[in-house]
């Protein structure tokens, strides 16, 4: 499987001329409301004033962001968390939207993975620095005063440049007058709007809003993650980090994931887990193989965050004048949430221009969009719950270990190299990732060095 490329979702519906009823279409004049001005919002809004242009339709775009993506952590979610894969960073430049240095923190040559058996670091496949790690917001607490770019204050002032106006107020209800739905900001004030574009993630309240309105949306599954900024220094994150994320496969009951990502003066810690505590924060920290790579006794914690994230997706994301995107409708699991925001933000500006706005017409023309990624998505559980089943083996843990490392070290073809990239970078889908673990190659060196891992290794990072 495929997601559609940068091009193919809009390409499919220029040419197909408007065929919604004059009520449930844009025209002229029509207003559009974005909820939440992270990446997903400003994607669409982006695309939607674009689109429009090409057609010579004026429509008029508020996006509601009670945030400032100026000022540092902690109000409000999302300000630290953020890697761009590097599929996205090609997307994303084939759209004209190149990245600017002052946005990206630092440039991901690699990954280094660490078992209790080993470490080893994974390059990337295509030989390229193309991953991008950087701040969703300002950065932590103490980083406001640092020279950088949020990433998602970059993509909100390119929707403004297209026309949209963001709003800096709290919707705090929604109601419906004849059909159109109406806001209603923390102030009292009310704007009836043609078409709403949640875009507010599963933090926000608004989801909760529209259960029991007409459109019938409810809210998606939801998990809880960790995240958590270390004030290190440059000079610091450089000697320790160096230019790679470091990934963590350890055997601690409950954890799913953990990593430790350079960025600036600051190391980001993502933890994900199942009921997800503090007591498992403090196994991860106090694991030795953790403690070898990066002991905090003496790094302070400059702000830390347990947000939701996306774990399904919403079964109806959309209905009259209403659409759901990013965390709001479906997501990448675990990985490419940013990607996700991308690929829905446009097929939703894309139905929304060219086809209409009514339920009939986003479950035609975007819900096959939405549901590739959640048909992927199940794939991707069978993956994780495979890769759950190796971390609990130390005969596994060895196997891949040294078939890992013998690809690295003596650049034999990347069969386990490219399936851990891809599921750390979320570079492929999981469709992809799944299939060449079927490969021949992928097969016949995992069971040989199965083999091998049946025998004590030589230590940290160096193969039987």
């Amino acid at each position: 499987m495929r997601f559609p490329s940068q091009r193919s979702v809009a390409d499919s519906f220029s040419s197909i001329p408007l065929d919604a009823g004059a009520d449930l279409a844009l025209k002229d004049g029509s207003r559009v409301a974005v909820i939440g001005g992270g990446p997903a919002g400003s994607f669409f809004s982006y695309f939607l004033l674009k689109m429009a242009e090409a057609i010579d339709l004026e429509l008029e775009v508020d996006i509601f962001e009670p945030r400032f993506f100026t000022r540092g952590g902690p109000s409000g979610c999302n300000h630290c968390g953020g890697i761009v894969s590097e599929s996205l960073v090609q997307i994303l430049a084939a759209e004209g939207i190149n990245l600017p240095t002052e946005v990206v923190q630092r440039g991901i040559e690699s990954y280094v993975v660490h078992m209790d058996v080993g470490s080893v670091a994974i390059q990337s496949p295509a030989k390229e620095s193309r991953i991008a790690a950087l701040y969703r917001g300002n950065g932590p607490r103490d980083g406001s005063e640092l020279q950088w770019e949020s990433f998602d204050g970059y993509l909100q002032g390119m929707a403004v440049e297209r026309g949209a106006r963001v709003r800096h107020k709290l919707v705090t209800g929604v109601d419906w007058t004849d059909g159109k739905p109406v806001l209603i900001e923390n102030d009292g004030h009310a704007s009836a709007y043609d078409l709403v574009t949640v875009s507010a993630g599963v933090n926000s309240n608004f989801i909760g809003m529209l259960k029991d309105s007409p459109a019938g949306v409810a809210p998606p599954k939801t998990t809880r993650t960790y995240i958590c900024e270390f004030k290190v220094g440059r000079e610091g994150v450089h000697e320790i980090m160096g230019n790679a994320m470091h990934v963590f496969l350890l055997s601690i009951p409950r954890l799913e994931f953990a990593a430790l990502i350079p960025k600036g003066e600051f190391v980001t810690m993502v933890m994900l887990g199942d009921e997800l505590d503090q007591e498992l924060v403090h196994a991860f920290l106090d694991d030795p193989t953790v403690r070898r790579c990066f002991p905090t006794d003496e790094k302070p914690v400059v702000c830390s965050c347990s947000p939701l994230i996306n774990m399904g997706a919403t079964k109806r994301p959309y209905g009259d004048r209403i659409v759901m995107i990013g965390d709001s409708g479906v997501t990448r699991l675990y990985k490419d949430g940013i990607g996700a925001s991308y690929r829905t933000a446009k097929a939703a500006a894309a139905t929304a221009v060219y086809q209409g706005i009514s339920a009939d017409t986003f479950e035609e023309h975007y819900w096959p969009a939405c549901k590739a990624i959640s048909s992927d998505n199940a794939i991707g559980k069978v993956i994780f719950g495979v890769t759950t089943l190796f971390k609990h083996s130390k005969i596994s843990r060895r196997a891949i270990l040294r078939m890992t490392s013998l690809e690295q070290e003596q650049e034999k073809a990347p069969h386990m190299s490219s399936v851990l990239w891809n599921m750390f970078t979320g570079s492929a889908p999981y469709k992809e990732i799944f299939t060449s673990t079927l490969h021949p190659g992928f097969i016949g060196s995992l069971v040989w060095n199965l083999a091998h891992g049946m025998r004590p290794s030589g230590g940290n990072g160096k193969v039987a």
